[in-house]
């Protein structure tokens, strides 16, 4: 299978701190495990910058400017774990445009799938605030450039980062054309994602989990809840939300899932989107923060995007 791999050195240039878990060696993990032999067939592309109008189709005009107007010369804490440096707006800005690349690779037919690994992540981004690590939310982007320029209707997006995306929800909640569905711990970081939260129109599909939950569990959570629903709902284009953090070793929640559970949901979204939308995958990685278990995660979920 052709498939797209979109980062950029400047996502390296986002400079969060000593000890902040959103650290650029996240990334330098990631693509390192891409660099063996086994991912030789991927198609090693550049992520460009998010033009303005890509931006503004998710966030009002006064967010987006505010970020603009930070300063490029110092370090700006915009909450307790949300860091802007100088290196952070191109970072951002190709975050988001490698996530709307990735978009027309698939859809101009010359990847059947694609990658993103990129940072800051994008997915607790709301319209009007950044947190939760993150300025722009770079899977909503994805999904409006694929309805702006390719005239697409019926986009879902999936989560299964351990924090629930309380941003893409936020943006996706009054739209019935938009699908938004979450695997994730509960209680932990941002506190939303209950089962009752649903949408205008049902579109909206969460399922929490205890923190101590595994493999079985998650599963469960994926093949007799959400995957049904996506699979009703019959998306033209899937955008995965593909945080790695739900690993047992992982520092900031407590989830227990293995590397082997990010690779079988890959192989399962994969297939449904072959009764749906074959060849219109678009994943972008999201969390993840202990480095060897993401390196070996974010590599498990790329070796099954190629069907090895």
């Amino acid at each position: 299978m052709s498939v797209a791999l979109f980062t950029h050195p400047a996502a390296l240039a986002h400079d969060t701190g000593h000890g902040h878990p959103e650290c650029a060696a996240r990334l330098r993990a990631v693509l390192r495990a891409l660099e063996v032999p086994a991912f030789t067939p991927l198609l090693r592309e550049v992520a460009p910058k998010a033009p303005l109008e890509a931006l503004a189709r998710v966030h009002s005009p006064d967010y987006i400017a505010a970020i603009m107007a930070l300063p490029a010369d110092r370090t700006t804490l915009i909450d307790g774990d949300t860091v802007y440096s100088p290196g952070t707006l191109e970072a951002a800005l190709r975050a988001a445009g490698g996530a709307i690349a990735a978009v027309d690779s698939v859809m101009e037919g010359w990847a059947s799938a694609a990658f993103v690994a990129m940072r800051p992540p994008g997915h607790h981004a709301e319209p009007d605030r950044a947190m939760g690590f993150c300025f722009f939310n770079n899977a909503a982007i994805a999904a409006l450039h694929a309805r702006a320029r390719w005239g697409l209707k019926r986009i879902a997006v999936v989560d299964f980062d351990v924090h629930h995306g309380n941003g893409t929800q936020d943006i996706f909640s009054a739209d019935p054309d938009l699908f938004y569905a979450s695997s994730h711990q509960h209680p932990c970081f941002p506190g939303t994602g209950l089962a009752r939260e649903q949408g205008v129109a049902g579109n909206i599909m969460n399922v929490p989990l205890p923190p101590g939950a595994g493999g079985p569990a998650f599963r469960a959570a994926w093949e007799g809840g959400i995957i049904p629903a996506v699979a009703s709902f019959r998306p033209e284009l899937l955008i995965i939300s593909a945080g790695f953090d739900a690993h047992l070793a992982d520092p900031l929640a407590q989830l227990c899932l293995r590397e082997d559970d990010f690779a079988w949901l890959t192989r399962a979204l994969l297939a449904l989107c072959d009764t749906c939308c074959p060849g219109r995958v678009v994943s972008l990685l999201e969390g993840g923060y202990d480095l060897d278990a993401l390196a070996a995660s974010a590599a498990a979920h790329v070796r099954a995007l190629l069907r090895l």
